[in-house]
């Protein structure tokens, strides 16, 4: 009798285990693909179906095109920061920039960077079996944390601009390996195919140096878009070789997931790092800002500084979806969290929230933040300005002349008519929204000096 208990437990435990162990193998796999200074109309991607604006003029990209044909794109998709190094941080962790403090105590805020809740731990948490990557751009330029030391199993290291041809590397030329897109996409391919052969669910980001100068590109590639048309905003032949690059390096990640025939269990997530430079060395004024129809670009709070593609493929979101629901990378830890069924309470200070309902919901609905405002916050090496949305309005604030804007995105894209004191009411109250989160998180409000000084004056980690 003591026997057959015994080994009816073990059969009952067994049968446990392979259960278990189904549901690990069961976890969905998740890509995140992010492109550098990608503009929001940096491709041929036509972002509002009703607006032939919202597309470049001259670039082809039909593998962005392709991505938005096969899930739900993001008219109102957003970057954490108009800024690489703090979008990237932002995204892993899941915390606006305006927390960051690194620009005034380094120490400080490496040191609680790396206690921070990142995708690869949360992921791994949830589920054992989770093996994740980073190949590409890290850019963790004011401290040294590691791809490893957040979680990742394979990376490769603490690269930077400099590692892909950063801006003073030279170009424009040609090169075997432009931008480092075909290495990367080749590491990220092998990664995906050794995991799916494991049994393994993955999380891997793909972090491209395009379109970031210095401009590289291979010699083919400029020689066929020679033959385009150029447009009013963009017309340089070697910037739009090298936009057709990346958009190939993204075609051949798609063609890799259909290879292993895991696209009904695989996420991916498409976006820029911040949005497009206005203005490109060696290239002529265009006829029309290069952002057309955002205001400003890169380094700007304005929405061609923050306003990005957005685009999200996986099971059960609609092909061709288009969704107005105003999106940011700070939402892809808690999207990721929701997806992969996260057990745990995720950190209060969080400032993303999940997709997952929206994606399942033809793009309709709202996304459940701690906040029901998006801010955009920077002050190293620059005057300190934010800006927060709230439904269709906007306020800007530039901290050293305390200067208040008000725009109303839904009829004034281009941020063109300044609605603050029209509007005194909307504007006070956005005030207020912003300065008590900036209060309650600690953020700087004043030009912290140059990127040199933060160095210089950094606390020895």
């Amino acid at each position: 009798m003591k026997v057959y208990n015994l080994l009816n437990t073990t059969s009952i435990s067994l049968i446990l285990l392979f259960f278990v162990s189904g549901a690990i193998a069961a976890s969905p796999n998740f890509v995140v693909i992010l492109t550098d200074d990608q503009s929001w109309v940096g491709s041929s991607l036509q972002i509002k179906p009703d607006d032939p604006r919202t597309k470049s003029d001259y670039f082809k990209t039909p593998n962005i095109e392709r991505l938005a044909f096969m899930g739900t794109s993001f008219t109102q998709g957003y970057s954490p920061a108009p800024y690489c190094c703090p979008t990237r941080r932002s995204i892993l962790i899941g915390q606006t920039p305006a927390r960051h403090i690194y620009q005034k105590d380094q120490r400080n805020w490496t040191s609680n960077y790396r206690k921070q809740l990142s995708i690869p731990q949360m992921l791994k948490q949830a589920n054992p079996a989770f093996r994740t990557a980073h190949f590409g751009k890290w850019d963790m330029r004011f401290d040294d944390v590691t791809p490893e030391e957040m979680g990742y199993d394979v990376s490769d290291g603490l690269t930077g601009n400099e590692t892909g041809g950063g801006k003073g590397s030279g170009g424009p030329s040609a090169q075997e390996d432009p931008k480092l897109i075909w290495g990367i996409t080749e590491r990220a391919g092998t990664f995906m195919e050794n995991q799916t052969s494991a049994g393994h669910p993955f999380f891997v980001q793909v972090s491209h140096y395009a379109m970031h100068l210095d401009i590289y590109y291979l010699e083919e590639s400029l020689k066929e878009v020679r033959n385009w048309k150029k447009g009013k905003k963009h017309s340089m032949p070697e910037f739009a070789a090298m936009t057709s690059d990346v958009d190939t390096g993204i075609g051949l990640l798609i063609d890799k997931i259909h290879e292993l025939g895991i696209e009904n269990e695989t996420y991916v997530f498409f976006l820029s790092d911040n949005g497009g430079r206005t203005g490109i060395p060696g290239q002529e004024d265009p006829e029309i800002h290069r952002n057309d129809p955002l205001r400003d670009g890169k380094g700007s709070v304005y929405e061609g500084g923050v306003r990005v593609p957005f685009i999200v493929i996986g099971p059960n979101i609609d092909n061709q979806g288009i969704s107005h629901v105003p999106v940011t990378g700070l939402d892809i830890l808690p999207t990721i969290a929701d997806l992969v069924g996260y057990g745990k309470p995720l950190p209060q200070a969080l400032d993303g929230g999940s997709l997952k309902s929206v994606l399942m919901n033809a793009g309709r609905g709202e996304v459940k933040r701690n906040n029901p405002f998006l801010i955009f916050h920077q002050a190293v090496a620059r005057s300190a300005e934010s800006s927060l949305i709230l439904g269709d309005y906007k306020l800007v604030k530039t901290w050293d002349t305390n200067r208040l804007e008000l725009f109303d995105l839904s009829k004034d894209i281009g941020e063109a008519k300044d609605l603050s004191k029209q509007k005194e009411d909307k504007t006070n109250e956005l005030h207020h929204l912003l300065v008590n989160f900036l209060e309650e998180v600690g953020a700087e409000t004043r030009k912290v000096g140059s990127k040199a000084e933060v160095y210089k004056n950094a606390t020895p980690l």
